[in-house]
């Protein structure tokens, strides 16, 4: 990190990047899409789910949209949230190894930390009192708080805006899609950093424009928090 632009805000993803998600969000794409009849083993099924994978990151109301007209779309987008909600009162909900420690870490340093969604706000709220993380944030956003969500920077810009960040190049920002790695770009945060244990691949992270991929979201701390000084021995 250039220790002349200290990084004092993190934009952190929730599933596949703080959150394990364990295909969950996926099911419940499934079974959303299944309620309206669209099943596996069709055509329809195989253009929705490579269209959901490739979207990963976006709003889930807006890739409902871009697949169905909006009466359909928003019907799909309840059965998802239904879905959603059921697969975690079933399994549990947990972080990835090593999240809530470098939660810990960012805000004890001082670095502000948002938490950003594709999903809306009712689910973003299930997922975080699922994990007791209320005090973890300094802030929660969601595609509802902005016009535009994940590719457009709008979620990040929001955060540097309603937390006081004084310049954008003192924004890191961490996901697991493509979409996150566009969306940290077009803020001009300074790090925009890719995991692999969500969504997408290495490749796929650094094509969208990824400044480093790690391996989870435990490595992120070391990465933007100033190196300490070796002690001195007198």
């Amino acid at each position: 990190m250039n220790e002349a632009e200290p990084i004092t805000l993190a934009c952190l993803d929730l599933a596949g990047t703080t959150v394990a998600d364990d295909d969950t969000v996926h099911t419940a794409f499934a079974e959303a899409i299944a309620a309206l009849g669209i099943v596996s083993g069709t055509a329809a099924y195989d253009r929705a789910v490579a269209r959901f994978r490739d979207s990963r990151g976006a709003s889930k109301l807006g890739v409902f949209r871009s697949l169905f007209d909006e009466a359909r779309a928003q019907a799909a987008h309840l059965a998802f949230e239904r879905s959603y909600a059921d697969l975690v009162d079933r399994r549990g909900l947990h972080p990835v190894p090593g999240a809530d420690d470098a939660l810990l870490r960012l805000r004890d340093a001082g670095v502000r930390v948002c938490l950003l969604t594709g999903f809306s706000r009712s689910t973003q709220a299930r997922v975080i009192d699922a994990l007791g993380w209320w005090d973890r944030a300094d802030l929660t956003l969601c595609p509802e708080d902005v016009p535009r969500g994940r590719p457009w920077p709008d979620l990040v810009l929001s955060a540097a805006l309603r937390l006081g960040v004084d310049d954008v190049r003192h924004i890191a920002v961490c996901g697991d899609t493509a979409n996150d790695m566009l969306a940290g770009r077009r803020s001009g945060a300074s790090i925009v950093a890719g995991v692999l244990t969500g969504a997408h691949d290495r490749d796929r992270l650094l094509t969208a424009g990824a400044t480093h991929v790690l391996p989870s979201i435990a490595s992120f701390p070391t990465l933007v928090l100033p190196t300490p000084l070796p002690a001195e021995h007198g």
